[in-house]
C-alpha cells in the first residue's frame, strides 16, 4: 500500500497562494529548508521528499508518471483547503512537475522550473551512485570520514556536500534507494512522451553557466507551455539555488507576487 510522500510545512496560510517545492535527484525536502523558511514569511510553503528519497516511501519505479501522481496526492488536500498552488521543481523535480501540470492543471497556480527543460539528456548520474556505494559506512563515524572516501571519485566538494546531506551517520545509511535510482536512470534522464499543453503561467529559471538548459530547448518548452517566461541567474550552474540562494529567492518572490496580483 503506497503512502503519501514525506511533507514538511513552513509558515501559515495567508491570502497568497501556497508554494510546493520539489527537489531533484539525490535531494530532499531538507535541502530546501532555508529557502522554504525564508519564503514562508508571506505564504504557506510545503516541501516533499520524492519517492526513493529522504523519509518518503520506497517504490520500484522512478518514472515521471509515478512522481507526478505522488505530487498530485500531496497537493489534492492542500488545494482543497487553500486553492491552487505555485509549484517549483528543480532538475528531476522540474520534469516531474511539468508532467503534473499537463495532467492536473486544476492543482496549479503557476509553475517555476529550476534549471531543466522538457527534453531527454545524456547526463548520467550513475557514477555518483557508484561513488556512494563505495563508501565503507562501517568506518564512518562523522561526515568528514565519508567525505574523504567520496573524494576519491567525486572531485567537486560542492557535489560531495550535497550528496552527504542524504547520509545518516549515526544509522550508517543513505536516505536514497540507490538500487532503484540506478535501474531507473534511463527514465530519469529522459522526458516521457506527453501530449497537450499547460496554459497557465510558467517560469523557466536557469543557471547562467549551466549545461542543462540550452536556448534551442525553448521551442519544445513553448510547445508544451505556451505562456512560459525565461530568465537566468548569471554566474551559477545547475545548483543555482545553492550557489546564489538570495538571487534565487528574489526571483521566486517576484514571480509569485506578480502571478498572485493577477488573481
Amino acid at each position: 500500500m503506497w503512502c503519501m510522500l514525506n511533507t514538511l510545512l513552513n509558515g501559515q496560510p495567508t491570502d497568497r497562494a501556497p508554494l510546493l517545492i520539489v527537489h531533484g535527484l539525490f535531494g530532499s525536502a531538507r535541502n530546501w529548508g532555508v529557502i522554504s523558511k525564508r519564503l514562508s514569511d508571506q505564504r504557506l510553503v510545503a516541501s516533499v521528499d520524492q519517492r526513493n528519497h529522504g523519509e518518503s516511501p520506497r517504490g520500484q519505479t522512478q518514472s515521471y508518471w509515478d512522481m507526478a501522481a505522488d505530487l498530485a496526492e500531496v497537493l489534492e488536500p492542500l488545494v482543497a483547503e487553500h486553492g491552487p498552488m505555485h509549484v517549483m521543481g528543480h532538475s528531476m523535480g522540474g520534469k516531474a512537475v511539468m508532467v503534473l501540470a499537463l495532467q492536473r492543471p486544476d492543482l496549479i497556480k503557476s509553475l517555476i522550473i529550476a534549471d531543466i527543460s522538457p527534453v531527454s539528456y545524456s547526463h548520467d548520474n550513475t557514477p555518483l551512485i557508484d561513488a556512494m556505494r563505495k563508501v565503507d559506512l562501517s568506518t564512518v563515524e562523522k561526515r568528514s570520514d565519508a567525505d574523504r572516501q567520496l573524494a576519491h571519485d567525486v572531485l567537486d566538494a560542492g557535489v560531495r556536500a550535497f550528496l552527504l546531506q542524504s547520509l545518516v551517520v549515526k544509522e550508517k545509511k543513505w536516505l536514497l534507494n540507490l538500487d532503484v535510482l540506478e535501474e531507473e536512470m534511463p527514465k530519469i534522464t529522459a522526458f516521457p512522451e506527453v501530449s497537450g499543453q499547460y496554459d497557465g503561467p510558467v517560469f523557466f529559471l536557469s543557471g547562467g553557466e549551466s549545461t542543462y538548459v540550452e536556448r534551442d530547448h525553448r521551442e519544445r518548452s513553448k510547445a508544451l507551455f505556451p505562456n512560459a517566461k525565461f530568465a537566468s541567474i548569471p554566474g551559477t550552474g545547475h545548483w543555482l539555488h545553492a550557489e546564489k540562494p538570495r538571487e534565487f529567492e528574489a526571483a521566486m518572490r517576484a514571480w509569485m507576487e506578480a502571478v498572485d496580483a493577477k488573481g
